[in-house]
């Protein structure tokens, strides 16, 4: 078992509205998404897409409360995280933890796309948010 961050999962892109997401990046990539998926626990839409070898990520807020609603407010619409595949990720977070990064979750969660997820804080990261994420199998 490797402890670090294995590969770039996929790039979380905060929108405004999914359907007009959908059509850009079906446009863009020449692709429809492969799989849309609501994750209730975040009060998020999400779609998937695959360009290559890589995964994008749309996010829609479901509810003003939602963590996207609240980023688009703050930002605007774009890049809302970056996730990296790991292979053990109570491991990695506990080595992360122990390198002075702050957790937003003290335990893997399901998210999206079949996998257990944990979030670092952004400050700690250069002010990007950074996802952890392992198949859940």
């Amino acid at each position: 078992m490797s402890h670090h961050l294995v590969q770039i999962e996929h790039l979380g892109i905060a929108v405004k509205d999914i359907k007009a997401g959908n059509a850009l990046y079906t446009k863009l990539l020449g692709v429809p998404p492969y799989k849309e998926e609501v994750v209730e626990s975040e009060g998020v839409r999400t779609s998937f897409f695959k360009a290559g070898p890589n995964k994008i990520e749309l996010l829609e807020a479901m509810n003003p409360e939602s963590p996207i609603a609240k980023f688009i407010e703050k930002r605007g619409e774009g890049i809302h995280h970056v996730a990296y595949a790991v292979e053990d990720i109570t491991a990695e977070m506990d080595r992360l933890k122990s390198e002075g990064f702050r957790l937003l979750n003290d335990v893997p969660k399901a998210g999206a796309d079949n996998k257990w997820v944990c979030f670092l804080h952004p400050k700690d990261a250069g002010g990007t948010l950074i996802e952890l994420c392992q198949d859940r199998g």
